[in-house]
C-alpha cells in the first residue's frame, strides 16, 4: 500500500495511536507544539541528529524495523554519554513517495519500541515528501541534576582512560555489507548498536566519570575531542583496546583494519570516559551490572596531544580527525 492511500495526516494519526502517552506529557501529538515537564531540579539535555539515505545508510542492506531502531539509539547515545536520562522524543520524516506504507509502518513501530526500552515518550515531530531519499531527523531531551551531568572538559593529568565495550565491529560491519554481506556480528553492531543508556546514568550518578563522550566518529578522533575540552592529553597502549571475538575471528592481526577499524572505524557508540584509577573497580562492577565490561587503554597527560602505541613501545599514526561531511565541498 502506498502512503497516499492514508496521507499525511493518516499516517501521523497511526504514529499517534501508537506512541500512547505519558504521566508528564501535557499535550502531545496532535497539537502546535507538545507540552512536557522535567523532574523537580533537573536541568534539561538536547540532543539532534540527522540520518540521510544515502549517507547514513543504505536501504538495501538493512530491514525497516532496525533503522527505526538505530535512529533513536544514536540519540540515545548522546544522552548517556552526558550521564543523563533520556526522557522525550520528536521524530521528523521527509519521505520518498515510492517508500510503500508497510516499510514506514515497520519503522516507526521500530522507533517505538527503541522508545518504550529507555522509557522515552514520542511528543511531536513533523513529515514531509521528499525529492530524494529518506531522511530521518530526531532531537531527544533528557534531564539530569546540574551536579551530575558529565561533560567532554573534566579528564585530569593522571586519570585513566576507559572505554565500554568493544572497538571497531560496527565499522567491520559496514565495509561487510559494502562488499555484500548482510550477516553477522559485526553487521547487526552496525545496524542495530546498543547506547549504553544505563552505564553512562550509572557513571553519573556515582560520580566516577570525570569526563565522558560517545563514539560516533571514532575512538581516536573522539578522545580528541575530550583532550581539546579538557585541554590535556593522553597516551593510549593499542592493545589494550577491547577487541570481540568476532572481529579477532575475521581481521587478520597483521590486515591494516586491525588497528584502523578500532581506533577510526567510528559508530560504536560506546562510552570513551576518564576516572581516577581508585574508582577502575567501581566502574567496572557498574558496567557488569548494565550488561557490558570496562577496559582501560591509557592515561591523561598534562602536556597536550594523543600517543599511540603498542605494548612494546612502538609508536602508531592514525587520522584522529573523525568524519567531516562537508571535507569535500
Amino acid at each position: 500500500m502506498k502512503l497516499s492511500a492514508v496521507g499525511e495526516f493518516g499516517f501521523i494519526r497511526s504514529i499517534a495511536a501508537q506512541a500512547g502517552t505519558d504521566p508528564a506529557l501535557l499535550v502531545g501529538i496532535g497539537d502546535d507544539a507538545a507540552a512536557a515537564s522535567i523532574s523537580p531540579g533537573m536541568i534539561l539535555l538536547s540532543t539532534a541528529d540527522l540520518l540521510a539515505e544515502g549517507v547514513h545508510f543504505d536501504l538495501g542492506w538493512g530491514d525497516a524495523y532496525s533503522l527505526g531502531k538505530k535512529s533513536l539509539a544514536v540519540n540515545l547515545s548522546d544522552i548517556a554519554a552526558m550521564g543523563g536520562v533520556p526522557r522525550y522524543a520528536l521524530l521528523s520524516l521527509a519521505i520518498p513517495p515510492q517508500l510503500p506504507l508497510e516499510f514506514m509502518t515497520s519503522f516507526v513501530s521500530g522507533f517505538l519500541g527503541q522508545a518504550a526500552k529507555y522509557g522515552v515518550a514520542l511528543i511531536g515531530g513533523d513529515t514531509s515528501s521528499s525529492r530524494g531519499g529518506l531522511v530521518v531527523s530526531v532531537t531527544l531531551l533528557g534531564e539530569q541534576l546540574p551536579e551530575k551531568i558529565v561533560r567532554r572538559s573534566g579528564a585530569r593529568a593522571g586519570e585513566l582512560i576507559c572505554v565500554s565495550g568493544t572497538l571497531g565491529d560496527a565499522a567491520l560491519g559496514l565495509k561487510q555489507l559494502q562488499a555484500g554481506h548482510c550477516q553477522g556480528e559485526a553487521v547487526r553492531c552496525h545496524l542495530d548498536p546498543v547506547p549504553r543508556v544505563e552505564l553512562g546514568k550509572a557513571l553519573a550518578e556515582a560520580g566516577i566519570a570525570s569526563a565522558m563522550i560517545d563514539i560516533s566518529d571514532g575512538f581516536a578522533a573522539d578522545l580528541g575531542h575530550i583532550l581539546d575540552s579538557s585541554g590535556k592529553g593522553g597516551r593510549v597502549n593499542i592493545d589494550l583496546l577491547p577487541l570481540s571475538a568476532a572481529f579477532r575471528e575475521s581481521v587478520p592481526r597483521e590486515c591494516a583494519d586491525y588497528r584502523r577499524l578500532p581506533l577510526a572505524g567510528g559508530e560504536d557508540y560506546e562510552l570513551l570516559f576518564t576516572l581516577p584509577g581508585a574508582l577502575l573497580a567501581d566502574a567496572r562492577a557498574l558496567a557488569a551490572a548494565a550488561g557490558t565490561t570496562v577496559a582501560e587503554v591509557g592515561s591523561i597527560t598534562a602536556d597536550g596531544g594523543l600517543f599511540l602505541a603498542d605494548s612494546a613501545g612502538t609508536c602508531y599514526e592514525t587520522v584522529v580527525g573523525g568524519y567531516d561531511h562537508f571535507a569535500g565541498d
